[in-house]
C-alpha cells in the first residue's frame, strides 16, 4: 500500500486509509516493560510498534496545535491537503527552532476562517472494512515482527 493512513484506535475499523491495532492483545507501553513481557507474536509487536507510534504523535500534535491554529479544529481538507498541511506546519516549526533563538508567538486570531473549505461531500460518513487492507496490516506485522527476531537472535 502506498499513500497516506491515519493511525487510529482500535475504535476504527481496519479499512483503507485507517491503520488500527489488533483487537484482543496487550497495548498500552506499560504492559511492554521489562524483558519479560516482549512480544512473542507478530501481532503483539505490531501493536507495541503502533501504541509507540501514536504516543510520540500525539505528543507531538500537541506542540503543533500549540503554535499553528489550522491544526486545532476539525479539517474540511482531503487527506492528502492535511498532510502536506501537518508536513508544512512541522517544517516550519523546526525552522523556527532552529534559526530563531528569541521569539515571542504573537497570536491575533481568534477564530480560524473556513470559507475556503472543500464541500461536505469530501467528509468521511461510514467507514467500512476492508480485507485487503487487513491482509497488508497482517503482513506488515509479520514483516516487521521477522526483522525485529532476526536483530534480536
Amino acid at each position: 500500500m502506498t499513500g497516506y493512513y491515519y493511525l487510529v484506535d482500535a475504535g476504527y475499523p481496519n479499512a483503507k486509509g485507517f491503520l488500527v491495532p489488533y483487537r484482543g492483545q496487550r497495548y498500552h507501553l506499560q504492559e511492554w516493560r521489562g524483558a519479560e513481557n516482549a512480544p512473542s507474536t507478530s501481532k503483539e509487536f505490531f501493536d507495541m510498534k503502533h501504541s509507540s507510534a501514536r504516543n510520540v504523535i500525539e505528543r507531538a500534535f500537541d506542540v503543533l496545535k500549540g503554535r499553528w491554529v489550522i491544526l486545532r479544529k476539525k479539517s474540511y481538507y482531503p487527506v492528502e491537503v492535511q498532510c502536506r498541511t501537518i508536513l508544512a506546519c512541522c517544517l516550519l516549526h523546526n525552522l523556527i527552532n532552529r534559526e530563531m533563538t528569541t521569539f515571542d508567538i504573537v497570536d491575533d486570531i481568534d477564530e480560524v476562517d473556513f470559507t475556503h473549505a472543500t464541500s461536505v461531500a469530501h467528509d468521511i460518513h461510514y467507514i467500512e472494512t476492508s480485507n485487503e487492507w487487513t491482509q497488508w496490516r497482517d503482513d506488515l506485522a509479520e514483516e516487521m515482527f521477522s526483522e525485529w527476531v532476526l536483530r534480536n537472535q
